[in-house]
């Protein structure tokens, strides 16, 4: 079941905004972190970001963000269409 969920963005990303503005539309609630926004913030998605599901991301180069951590790692996912699954 998905109790906790912890959106790690920035506002300088057009997925995030596209992540954000689809959890809103749908009144799901979530904490969301902006990476950019602090350092706290950072760190605590830099302490996510070792885990294999942002292998994708370091081998591409990428940051991985959109990212929505679920109940404190047990699942991690980079897009709606993912959330979407996970809910059917």
């Amino acid at each position: 079941m998905i109790s906790k969920k912890v959106v790690f963005g920035s506002k300088l990303c057009p997925d995030c905004i596209v992540m954000k503005n689809e959890l809103d539309k749908r009144n799901i609630k979530y904490l969301y972190l902006d990476i950019t926004e602090n350092l706290a913030n950072l760190k605590k998605f830099l302490k996510f970001r070792e885990n294999r599901a942002f292998d994708f991301a370091k081998e591409n180069g990428s940051i991985g963000i959109p990212a929505m951590v679920i109940n404190d790692g047990e699942k991690i996912i980079f897009s709606i269409e993912e959330f979407d699954k996970l809910n059917k």
